[in-house]
């Protein structure tokens, strides 16, 4: 039976984390986004969040956005530096035309730096992508 679930493979979606200033604060903000580079709008996008590694784990988060508009992105998240010392996964769960999808997408930890900065699409900044 276990065969018989279609479970479709998510294309066009993806997590980036930016370094952005903070006008009302004055100070570097790291946030993550959900970027969406397909030509149709996606429902119901719920995201789950964690950070994790072999001893110590965060409180699980929970956001949830009605809508996601064809190519746009929604900021998902703000995080602390501490956190990038940690696994952080953000596991997104949406529909599109009447299907549900679900993909995990994972920050492995240390690597959200900014050495590993890379054009983000549709941001018309640099951060960190996972696709």
């Amino acid at each position: 039976m276990k065969k018989d679930i279609e479970i479709p493979q998510v294309e066009g979606l993806y997590m980036a984390v930016v370094e952005e200033y903070n006008e009302i604060y004055k100070s570097d903000d790291w946030n993550a986004y959900i970027i969406n580079e397909k030509d149709v709008d996606l429902e119901m996008i719920l995201i789950v969040t964690r950070g994790y590694d072999a001893e110590r784990e965060t409180s699980t988060m929970r956001h949830k956005l009605a809508k996601l508009p064809a190519k746009s992105y929604a900021k998902a998240e703000w995080l602390q530096e501490d956190v990038f010392a940690l696994n952080n996964e953000f596991r997104v769960t949406f529909f599109e035309g009447g299907k549900m999808y679900d993909k995990k997408y994972l920050f492995r930890k240390n690597t959200i730096n900014k050495n590993a900065f890379q054009e983000i699409p549709l941001m018309n900044t640099t951060g960190i992508l996972v696709k």
